[in-house]
């Protein structure tokens, strides 16, 4: 039957009878027999199908038939359409759960027939347009996947205005295919956004469409609540729409167009996640660009600085070259000075803490203050007893410390003299910083203690030891880094280190200099975190702020094994998570899982099933749910770890009493 072409003969007379008004019901049993066919044979001969009734090999079989009946299809039509006949095109059995397979034959061959052939475009039209609606979504993405090309003319050709006379058609491909689903590619995204600009009554679906995804991207609950995948996708959408915008369609959408960048990028500069703020930037300068073609227009830019040195007599031919080209042009008759015999002025830097303090808060000599600036480190180690007499007061000097000039890593050099303060005096200098947790220096003060309290947890004696083999893990919280990503590692190695190596050589062991401070770092934190004040509220529109706490509790937690005080800080900071599990914002939830993590890792095993047993339960029960519901895909990687953290505890815990 199959091998003599009966099937396409089959669905010829099919096609006629269909011209002839003939049975509904007949035909419809038919075409579904046609495709079921396989399933059919395969139930009868009970395995011993054969090769040819293979799903693989039957339907591309089929997909040749389709096109046999098509052009036969076509004759007829360039037969009658002399006398006004028509002959009335059915669907045919390609479209269904197994589409894919003759939808791979069809659209090939049928993007070559409708080249520049009017009958064959009109075929295709109505044979999509004859789809049932169960089988419509099939059809639409097999069709816009498949029918790939230059400006999207092949999928032009093949479904004509389907989206616009067809309701099922036109959500498929307006709603689901771009606000409902994001895992197609930027091709198919071009493609189909393509075909909606290519003729003027489909213009009117790309302006709608376009307004949708504005709004989904202005919203800030989708903002909050979707995966950055989705966000990255429908911002790729907003982006090729505006590219297939004319300028009196611009200019009949100008305002609301503006409202829209408003308030997306707001929203999108609002997010803690650095792919987000930067997604919202990119699509908000595309916006401005498109709106405001002879005005300014809205930029985001990252500050270049130029290296100018406090001696100008002394700037080589190099900064002279790129300054020229800065200007527009280069001067090619500049002749550079003669620096070979020069020699580089050394200016000595201050050897008293209190001479460092006086440049630093009222020298005008910049030289010196970049001496002072790159020396300070190193004196305050080398001093602790002086340090400790002015460190609060040199705290806060370094805490507001401005760039006078454009010194090489001054950020890193502030940081590293900061910690170093903190490290060397802990307890009257940490609540010292507390106080000035402002707008302005709250992150600088996380990241101060995260790093201050890495020190103290080491021992003296690896300090100033390069590691080699094993190491323990560095966290780096230099601004623009993506703590997260830094705490998967983090316990990765810790988990790892809990399996003992007999090969490797176990380390000299020495006090832990962070337990006699761990206190006046951890609760200052986390006490009073739902109290509004008048410069912030973390429980409100400070989240991002919120959020570094979280990661900062996190670091402090993960430092504090073997210290007297970690059982305390566990339950406290489990209360903590407790409270603020159910936080809309991603990369606030993702620190609540890191401190579940540091949590285990560092409070012993024998008092986390005595004080804590009953909130551990509850805590796995949640973690179940952020596995299973978490929109965001690192949070449920976070808690996915976490239970397998918790795994070892699972026996311990079913033999604790209730």
């Amino acid at each position: 039957f199959l091998q003599e072409g009966r099937i396409s003969a089959l669905m010829w007379e099919v096609c006629q009878q269909q011209a002839q008004a003939g049975s509904p019901e007949l035909q419809e049993a038919l075409l579904n027999k046609i495709v079921c066919l396989p399933d059919h044979v395969s139930n009868k001969l009970q395995g011993k199908n054969p090769a040819v009734f293979f799903p693989q090999n039957y339907f591309p079989l089929l997909g040749g038939a389709v096109i046999q009946v098509l052009q036969k299809i076509s004759d007829s039509l360039r037969g009658k359409i002399a006398g006004g006949l028509s002959v009335h095109l059915v669907y045919l059995p390609i479209f269904s759960s197994t589409s894919e397979e003759i939808l791979s034959v069809l659209v090939p061959r049928l993007t070559d027939l409708t080249k520049s052939d009017c009958i064959w475009q009109r075929i295709c039209w109505r044979l999509v347009e004859c789809v049932p609606d169960r089988w419509m979504e099939a059809v639409v993405l097999g069709f816009v996947q498949r029918a790939l090309g230059v400006k999207a003319d092949v999928l032009s050709r093949l479904l004509g205005n389907l989206v616009v006379k067809n309701k099922k058609a036109q959500f498929v491909v307006t709603q689901k295919v771009l606000l409902l689903q994001y895992c197609h590619t930027t091709a198919v995204l071009q493609n189909l956004l393509g075909y909606l600009s290519l003729d003027s009554l489909r213009r009117a679906l790309l302006i709608k469409v376009l307004q949708e995804l504005l709004e989904t991207w202005g919203s800030s609950s989708a903002v909050k609540h979707s995966p950055p995948e989705q966000q990255q996708y429908i911002s790729k959408a907003i982006l090729i729409c505006l590219s297939h915008l004319k300028e009196p369609e611009i200019e009949s959408c100008r305002q609301e167009l503006l409202t829209s960048m408003m308030e997306g990028v707001k929203c999108h500069l609002d997010s803690n996640l650095p792919q987000i703020r930067r997604l919202g930037m990119i699509v908000a300068e595309s916006i401005s660009s498109k709106i405001n073609t002879d005005g300014p227009v809205l930029k985001f830019q990252v500050k270049i600085l130029l290296l100018f040195s406090p001696h100008p007599i002394l700037l080589p031919r190099t900064l002279f070259v790129v300054l020229a080209k800065l200007g527009g042009r280069l001067d090619d008759d500049l002749i550079p000075y003669d620096m070979s015999e020069d020699k580089e002025l050394k200016i000595k830097a201050p050897v008293y803490i209190r001479d460092c303090i006086e440049v630093l808060t009222g020298s005008e000599d910049v030289d010196k203050w970049e001496a002072t600036v790159k020396t300070l480190e190193s004196l305050v180690r080398k001093n602790p007893a002086a340090t400790r007499e002015v460190s609060v007061e040199l705290a806060k000097i370094l805490l507001h410390l401005e760039e006078k000039t454009c010194i090489e890593g001054f950020v890193e050099l502030r940081q590293r003299a900061q910690v170093a303060v903190l490290t060397t005096d802990p307890i009257p200098v940490s609540p010292s910083l507390l106080s000035f947790f402002h707008l302005r220096h709250r992150q600088k003060f996380k990241q101060l203690k995260s790093l201050a309290t890495q020190e103290l947890s080491y021992p003296k004696s690896h300090r100033k030891t390069k590691h080699s083999g094993a190491q323990n893990p560095c966290i780096q919280l230099l601004p623009g880094s993506d703590s997260s990503k830094d705490w998967r590692r983090i316990v990765d190695e810790r988990i790892k280190s809990k399996t003992r190596r007999f090969s490797q050589a176990e380390l000299a062991s020495s006090p832990n200099e962070f337990n006699s401070v761990v206190g006046h770092f951890f609760f200052p934190l986390i006490q009073h975190f739902d109290r509004p004040l008048t410069t912030f509220d973390l429980l409100g529109e400070d989240h991002f702020v919120l959020g570094r706490l979280v990661h900062t509790l996190a670091i402090l937690m993960y430092l504090a094994v073997n210290t007297v005080a970690v059982t305390a800080m566990g339950k406290a900071l489990l209360e903590f998570v407790w409270a603020l599990r159910f936080h809309t914002d991603s990369y606030v939830r993702q620190g609540l899982l890191s401190c579940i993590s540091s949590m285990l890792l560092s409070v012993p095993t024998e008092r986390l099933l005595q004080d804590m047993t009953e909130e551990l339960l509850e805590t796995q029960s949640w973690l179940g749910d952020v596995v299973e519901k978490d929109p965001d895909g690192d949070c449920r990687r976070l808690a996915l770890q976490n239970l397998l953290l918790m795994e070892n505890l699972k026996k311990k815990l079913k033999t604790v009493p209730s």
